[in-house]
């Protein structure tokens, strides 16, 4: 009688291990789990930890909430402008309700791409190929609000959406090279006509001071003797100063009684004028 309730012990209790093996399920901290019971979906999703469910009966499913970062394949689209270009991105999103990611879509990574797909082809088509290369925040948050509005019905919830590379035909690309040294140039040849225009009114002014004094012209004549010596070139051009030329003119103009009286007044110590 003994024996057969000692077998009869032990055989509850290896059934009662068997059981609590089958039922017993750990959801990990970035997971919940999600319990349907007979095809039904039972309670609330379960939290990180030990739980139990009815082997044979309840079925769990496991779901990451964990951020999911999802390239999104290059789409070939023509711009507003009427420019084909090539164009990828990346969207990172995550699960906030674990059922609806289980229940109102089949694959809700699978949903995610393919709208994400279709979004990145529609911005496209709507922008400008300026646009595109240089307002990508903009269009960045377009896209995810574009991505984000169904995706709420799927439990998903989009954090960001990135572009990641626009990719432009050669000849576009050698077209606006061309474009991007036309505009340099450009602006080199305002502000050189600038630094001339600038220079001119400045020479005006150095040129009127000259004239009110003939020495400034003089010094400057020597300074730029001194300049040109520096170079120790092994021939140098002395131009004639004009002034000097007016000298000997007037000198020449005088007459000979007029040297005689100013002889005669620089003797006594008396210099007169010319």
């Amino acid at each position: 009688m003994l024996q057969e309730l000692l077998t009869a012990a032990v055989s509850v209790g290896a059934a009662s291990t068997v059981y609590l093996v089958a039922a017993a399920r750990v959801v990990k901290q970035y997971e919940r789990g999600v319990v349907f019971r007979l095809g039904r979906l039972y309670g609330d999703a379960r939290p990180p930890g030990f739980t139990l469910v009815v082997p044979g009966v309840d079925r769990l499913r496991k779901v990451n909430l964990q951020i999911v970062t999802m390239p999104v394949p290059a789409q070939e689209g023509i711009t507003r402008d009427n420019v084909t270009v090539r164009v990828d991105a990346v969207v990172y999103f995550k699960v906030v309700d674990a059922a609806a990611a289980i229940i109102n879509v089949e694959s809700y990574r699978f949903a995610v791409s393919q709208m994400a797909q279709t979004s990145l082809r529609s911005i496209i088509g709507k922008s400008d190929l300026d646009d595109l290369l240089s307002n990508r925040e903009k269009l960045n948050q377009g896209l995810e609000l574009m991505i984000d509005s169904p995706a709420m019905g799927w439990g998903v919830q989009i954090d960001r959406v990135e572009i990641k590379d626009v990719s432009l035909p050669d000849t576009m690309k050698r077209s606006m090279a061309r474009q991007a040294e036309a505009d340099r140039e450009r602006r080199a040849r305002v502000i050189n006509a600038d630094a001339e225009l600038q220079a001119s009114k400045k020479l005006a002014e150095a040129a009127q001071q000259m004239a009110e004094t003939p020495s400034a012209l003089q010094l400057r004549l020597l300074q730029t003797i001194v300049a040109v010596a520096a170079e120790k070139n092994s021939t140098l051009v002395l131009p004639f100063p004009v002034e000097l030329l007016r000298f000997l003119e007037r000198a020449a103009q005088q007459s000979p009684q007029d040297r005689e009286v100013e002889a005669r007044g620089e003797s006594h110590g008396h210099p007169t004028g010319p």
